[in-house]
């Protein structure tokens, strides 16, 4: 299934804008900017899809409601990998590079994502990945950026506040793909480099509906917590069997989101886990007002992955705008990429400026929440360094 989403002003404002506001026409202006996303928009864990497409769609639209980029408007081509499937990401990247002609693809979750990577080194198109999070991606292309903390480095937080707070022998219940392996891969040579033992590792599927099994062997290991390496809806699940297994110890995991909440049900009391953090302050105006669009128009409080997919419209925009000053044929992914690597840093809506590493990730802190009545409750910032 194709979405496609078209953001751009009325003809007023298109006439007014003509009249003088936009920057001088270049011969390689195109029509508008069109540019892909391949996001969750069916399958268990569409929740994600319709978050990032809802924050593109609104940076789009302020964008465009502006004036465009220099006076042309962007045009975003919404595709669906089908909650995380490699082969669907494959077909939609094809597309969009066939039909559309794309030169910039927000990308989502690690399989799909890793799948797209070599096209896009192929063809030169520029990829802005706000949610997929497996050690892996670091690898999979030079023409990618993130402004998502990676798996392995929320996974390292988690394991450094576990140390923090004295706790012993870990188990741990890890994702069965390239993110959760990848979490894995970095907590536990932490921990029992620090003089711990790793009690018991289980594995679990994506779309697993019975995890008794693998609770039970966690149970019997008796830990003195429980790292989980999984994400929306697995950790929910995970959450909820373990209380109902009766194991007591502390939970700390790498994300929480509505659905593990619903899933969870009242066990996700006490729950932490590490994670970006997004909220909105006075004290940075962009991340209030976005944080206010976003509700007033969709009726809720944005996630962080909201933020990420909406900053990612900035940052094309910016990375469009660098190229394009320095003439030439700009409308193009190398040319975006250039743009980025020139100069990489830039606006963030989680205020102040982002910097991307050599690395292609954005460097930032990493929070610690604690669940209390439902909600995650700021504990403090663990350093990566």
């Amino acid at each position: 299934m194709v979405r496609k989403i078209i953001a751009s002003v009325m003809a007023a404002g298109l006439l007014a804008f003509a009249g003088g506001a936009s920057a001088q026409e270049k011969p390689n202006d195109p029509a508008s900017y069109k540019f892909g996303a391949i996001l969750a928009m069916s399958g268990k864990a569409d929740w994600y899809g319709k978050v990032m497409s809802r924050a593109i769609q609104l940076a789009v639209d302020e964008i465009n409601a502006k004036g465009g980029v220099d006076g042309i408007p962007l045009e975003a081509i919404i595709e669906d990998h089908k909650s995380g499937v490699a082969k669907e990401g494959v077909s939609a990247m094809n597309r969009l590079i066939s039909i559309h002609k794309v030169q910039a693809v927000l990308t989502s979750f690690s399989p799909p994502t890793l799948a797209i990577a070599p096209i896009a080194d192929e063809k030169g198109i520029l990829l802005l990945n706000g949610g997929g999070t497996s050690a892996a991606l670091l690898k999979a292309s030079q023409n990618m950026f993130h402004n998502r903390t990676l798996a392995s480095d929320l996974g390292l937080a988690a394991v450094k506040w576990a140390e923090t707070r004295g706790l012993g022998d870990m188990a741990q219940m890890v994702w069965k793909n390239d993110a959760g392996e990848s979490v894995a891969a970095s907590a536990q040579p932490y921990w029992e480099k620090a003089g711990h033992k790793v009690v018991a590792t289980e594995f679990v599927e994506l779309g697993a509906s019975n995890i008794d099994t693998q609770v039970a062997k966690v149970r019997v290991s008796n830990p003195s917590w429980v790292g989980l390496w999984l994400f929306s809806p697995e950790s929910g699940l995970a959450i909820k069997k373990l209380r109902e297994f009766g194991v007591k110890a502390p939970l700390i995991g790498i994300e929480y989101t509505g659905d593990i909440k619903e899933i969870a049900g009242s066990q996700v009391e006490g729950f932490e886990y590490a994670s970006d953090y997004f909220t909105p302050s006075d004290e940075y105006p962009w991340s209030r007002d976005f944080a206010a669009a976003y509700k007033a128009r969709y009726g809720e409080d944005p996630e962080f992955y909201a933020a990420n997919y909406y900053e990612n419209v900035y940052v094309l925009a910016e990375a469009i705008r660098r190229a394009r000053a320095k003439g030439g044929d700009y409308w193009d992914g190398r040319k975006l990429i250039s743009a980025i690597r020139e100069n990489p840093v830039f606006d963030s809506v989680y205020g102040g400026s982002m910097t991307y590493q050599s690395n292609g990730v954005a460097k930032k802190r990493v929070a610690i929440f604690k669940v209390e009545e439902g909600k995650g409750k700021f504990v403090q910032y663990v350093s990566l360094d």
